[in-house]
């Protein structure tokens, strides 16, 4: 960083798993299609922990590559949608992901806010902020058309959130 530029303001740490390029241009596709688009700042994701502390950025980092290094992708399953009241979401099975989460958050116990401390649900939302009858209508289409699927998670990434589209801190891919 040069002395005319001021240093980051230190920012919560978004920690997110990666889809390969295929399913993420399946999900980014059904949110560009269904998310309002005003309120989509955002790639199609899958959240592991909304909010850690910047001061543990390079722990978070470290912990993210020896969780990746070495490590075979984890199998995951497309779930069938679900409804958040004003919006749509599509599960996700994957029992490494989440036991890679478990560590994650035992790592960083006392540190979580009360959302990431709570019980994870995997899950990747494609509409948000709608009214309900047409959150219901997506969702019974959805649901129509549905067939469980492998996915494939190619890594994990911690992400800046700065209030917009949040600004990658560290990328991390499964590599064995």
């Amino acid at each position: 960083m040069s002395d005319n530029q001021p240093a980051p303001i230190p920012a919560p740490i978004i920690v997110t798993a990666l889809f390969d390029k295929a399913d993420h241009a399946w999900f980014d596709a059904l949110r560009r299609a269904h998310f309002p688009p005003e309120r989509n700042v955002l790639a199609a994701h899958l959240t592991m922990f909304h909010h850690l502390p910047p001061s543990t950025a390079a722990e978070v980092k470290q912990r993210l590559a020896s969780e990746t290094r070495g490590v075979p992708r984890p199998a995951a399953t497309l779930q069938a949608p679900f409804s958040l009241g004003r919006g749509v979401a599509y599960r996700i099975d994957s029992d490494e992901l989440v036991a890679v989460r478990q560590r994650l958050a035992d790592a960083f116990v006392g540190l979580l806010t009360p959302q990431d401390q709570a019980g994870w649900r995997p899950h990747v939302t494609i509409q948000n902020k709608v009214e309900p009858p047409v959150a219901r209508a997506l969702l019974a289409q959805l649901r129509a058309e549905f067939r469980p699927r492998p996915l494939q998670i190619a890594g994990l990434a911690a992400w800046w959130y700065r209030g917009g589209p949040w600004e990658l801190l560290s990328r991390h891919m499964f590599s064995a």
